[in-house]
């Protein structure tokens, strides 16, 4: 019973979502941003600048944070069934379209969606950016994301230094991009509507 009662509460825990990054930004510090590894969604359009330092994150078909470091960078995290997402997804298309010219790269993380659903959410919001596809919800987890859409501010150092749950609002967008851009934390801040994940 004993050996029972530990692996059900091992197996909650490792499933459950990280709170650190949270918890460090709720006390307006910078945190440690976890790594992935990810395939290639879609490669997206970014300028000629950031083409150049960013060839070898595309050049095997795959991202890692890592290979993203000395630019700052706004990772939002979505799905194609996620209504919420498709309110803000016009708002992130306009902030790249600006952002890319001031060195700031927008990622996407796709997760818990069909590959064809992802890029037909694609083609029909015009997605001009960078986006990774996680097929499980590892990376979500490690990241403490409860719901979709979710997105973080990171620093060319890779700090998070803010984190907006839900639909995120011009101004938030803003000030997350001059904290990126600054190295000073922005919060955790909470955005509008959101779809809980499993």
């Amino acid at each position: 019973m004993t050996l029972f009662l530990a692996l059900l509460v091992y197996g909650l825990l490792a499933k459950a979502p990280n709170t650190k990054i949270n918890e460090t930004l709720a006390r307006s510090q910078v945190a440690a941003a976890p790594g992935f590894d990810l395939p290639v969604l879609q490669r997206g359009a970014p300028t000629s600048a950031l083409e150049t330092r960013l060839r070898p994150a595309f050049t095997d078909g795959r991202i890692t944070l890592a290979e993203l470091r000395g630019t700052p960078v706004v990772l939002n995290f979505w799905a194609s069934w996620c209504v919420p997402c498709r309110e803000e997804a016009p708002l992130l298309e306009r902030t790249w379209r600006t952002a890319r010219g001031q060195e700031v790269l927008l990622v996407g993380l796709n997760q818990q969606d069909l590959t064809e659903d992802a890029r037909a959410f694609m083609r029909e919001f015009g997605i001009s950016y960078p986006n990774v596809r996680d097929q499980s919800n590892g990376v979500a987890r490690r990241w403490g994301v409860t719901g979709l859409p979710e997105t973080f501010f990171i620093t060319a150092r890779g700090g998070v230094v803010g984190h907006v749950i839900g639909v995120i609002s011009p101004e938030q967008m803003r000030a997350g991009i001059a904290a990126s851009r600054s190295g000073r934390s922005a919060g955790l801040l909470q955005g509008g509507e959101r779809r809980s994940t499993p």
